[in-house]
């Protein structure tokens, strides 16, 4: 028996590396791993950055041990794009591997049906063939799947993915798609400097992390479960904010960021109209009607969303416990919430993987700035997950 061909997210995934650091600790472990324990304000600023953060831990790709092997990476402009691309290559790429095997134990259906495969990294880390080629290679995937290798979209890249799976998907029914974000900071780890403090800023969000969703239409409903239908995607610019918002550039020293304070004000100004444009087709206007699945980019952009909205505390709690836990996990981080989101529907005794909610909205906002806005509607909880 199938469904109606609109496309469906099978099956999620995330991973995290397994060195942990917890925020109240971080401050401490970045000024000794950099050598800059004399620079006794910067410190105490990142302190005060680290409590505002509601962030309580994070998960790390980079070692104790990489750095001892790489001491540059410790320096704050030295050239070490050479070091961070030897490290990041394989990192991303395992990472990737470790998400995607757990949205295909979920799927549980033969590898040989994935016919795409869709990856993106902002991590700094650029090889040919890329990462794309060797999880392929690493997961077992046939030779003939479509890879798709996108660099450097930023942290609204979850939605980007979705976006485009589900094109792939409505325009060959019989794809299923393996989309996966990985993301590490450690290419922007650098020593602290009073002439970056963006960087200082970075150093108190960003955490490591992958996820991973399988999408596919007409799924067969004796063999696969629908999480999620993706019943639109779309793309929106702010204008004027490409230099006032989150970018940045790839060069010697690693990728150096920027990330001005009006983001959250930006975001909140114009997140009114992307809702009501994805959302008047289906005629709803009551934004406390959905479920809430918002990159999880930081405490302040979650905050104005929530007062422009005027949004029930309980909306974003996903996304909060999310940034809590793992930090901003860049473009991952709502396949992370998307998980979480779910499993909270299945401890408080809720039918759908929605929270109660029929329909909801993923939120991906990054450089340009660009937000990302993604229709869902909750599915039916299996029974045995």
């Amino acid at each position: 028996m199938a469904i109606r061909t609109m496309a469906a997210i099978l099956a999620v995934g995330t991973a995290v590396p397994p060195n942990i650091i917890y925020q109240s600790n971080y401050p401490d472990y970045y000024f000794n791993a950099t050598n800059s324990e004399h620079l006794s304000e910067l410190k105490e600023k990142l302190t005060r950055i680290c409590i505002g953060t509601d962030i309580k831990k994070r998960h790390f790709y980079l070692t104790e041990e990489m750095l001892k092997d790489h001491p540059n990476l410790a320096t704050h402009r030295g050239p070490t794009l050479d070091s961070r691309n030897q490290l990041l290559v394989p990192g991303v790429t395992n990472l990737a591997k470790d998400a995607a095997e757990q949205a295909l134990k979920e799927w549980s259906q033969p590898r040989s049906r994935i016919t795409h495969l869709i990856l993106h990294t902002g991590s700094g880390c650029v090889s040919m063939p890329g990462p794309d080629y060797e999880l392929l290679n690493l997961l077992g995937l046939e030779p003939t799947v479509n890879r798709i290798m996108i660099f450097h979209n930023g942290c609204y890249a979850g939605g980007t993915l979705l976006r485009l799976a589900k094109d792939i998907a409505e325009n060959n029914p019989d794809a299923r798609i393996l989309a996966i974000c990985s993301e590490s900071s450690l290419s922007l780890f650098r020593s602290p400097s009073e002439d970056d403090l963006d960087s200082l800023v970075g150093q108190a969000l960003f955490g490591d992390g992958a996820g991973a969703v399988i999408v596919g239409s007409n799924p067969d409903l004796s063999e696969e479960r629908p999480l999620y239908e993706i019943v639109s995607a779309s793309q929106s610019m702010i204008p004027g904010t490409a230099h006032d918002g989150v970018g940045g550039h790839v060069a010697e020293a690693g990728f150096v960021l920027f990330l001005k304070p009006a983001v959250p004000t930006h975001i909140s100004n114009n997140i009114r109209k992307c809702l009501s444009k994805a959302f008047e087709p289906l005629g709803i206007t009551d934004w406390n009607s959905l479920f809430w699945i918002v990159h999880p980019g930081g405490r302040k952009i979650l905050d104005e969303i929530e007062n422009e909205l005027k949004l029930d505390k309980q909306k974003l709690l996903a996304t909060r416990q999310v940034l809590e836990e793992y930090g901003n996990i860049f473009s991952g981080g709502v396949f992370f919430v998307m998980d979480e989101m779910r499993k909270r529907s299945k401890k408080q005794g809720m039918v759908t993987t929605g929270e109660a909610a029929e329909f909801g909205v993923l939120l991906g906002f990054g450089p340009g700035l660009t937000i990302e806005t993604t229709v869902l509607r909750s599915m039916e909880i299996p029974i045995d997950t």
